[in-house]
């Protein structure tokens, strides 16, 4: 009988307009969530014990990816926790600028996950940054090893904030166990722009399903959606 694997809890959080869209075609970040949902966000983090995000969010967002509340900085500081939880991020190529926000926002410890496409000079650079570098594959990250080793270093609750490339494998992989989607009351269009899932997709007989947990309404006109996948 094999063992099961050890890994954090991981939720999705995903902010996405009611076309389904997580930016514009531009890909410049834009922005979705409305106040009410940026709150919950921030509580969400401050309740996780890592946030982590994709290559495509990390270089094209450069998300600092801390809790804004100095309150929940202090409450998580009172209960022995760093102000801010681990940062990590998944890429293929770590070649991050030296001013980085997702490297120099904090404090705050930082995890980067990537693969033997990283020059050793940029390995280098980041480890004298205080990160700590794991190369987890040649052409792409092993999502399995990467949750093994969160595990091994204390990461119980992990809260994964896109983008679409990363929340699909993690899916398609069942490492997933709660999906938060804020629908905000937007259209965007646009056939190429970004959605919560992308990657290289499933067919209708291998979609996954999901089991509705709760529904509310945030703000005037926004939805949270909260639901667990149903893994075959």
């Amino acid at each position: 009988m094999l063992t099961p694997m050890k890994r954090p809890f991981v939720i999705l959080n995903i902010a996405m307009t009611a076309d389904g869209k997580t930016d514009t075609v531009y890909r410049k970040g834009a922005t979705i969530s409305l106040p009410e949902d940026m709150e919950r966000v921030d509580r969400l983090r401050a309740e996780v014990d890592a946030i982590m995000v994709g290559g495509r969010t990390l270089k094209d967002d450069d998300p600092r990816l801390t809790v804004k509340s100095e309150q929940l900085r202090l409450e998580r500081a009172q209960s022995g926790l760093n102000a801010n939880p681990i940062k990590i991020g998944v890429v293929t190529r770590a070649d991050l600028r030296p001013n980085s926000r997702f490297l120099n926002a904090g404090p705050a410890e930082v995890i980067i996950f990537t693969t033997s496409q990283t020059k050793p000079d940029q390995i280098d650079f980041l480890q004298r940054q205080g990160v700590k570098v794991y190369v987890l594959g040649e052409q792409q990250v092993n999502l399995l090893l990467a949750m093994q080793k969160l595990s091994e270093v204390g990461v119980q609750r992990l809260l994964v904030e896109g983008g679409g490339i990363l929340n699909e494998s993690l899916l398609r992989l069942k490492l997933v166990d709660e999906i938060n989607i804020y629908v905000a009351p937007l259209i965007f269009g646009g056939a190429h722009a970004p959605t919560f899932a992308n990657g290289m997709g499933l067919a209708r007989e291998a979609a996954l399903r999901l089991q509705l947990k709760a529904i509310s309404r945030l703000g005037d006109d926004g939805v949270l959606l909260q639901y667990l996948p149903l893994y075959k």
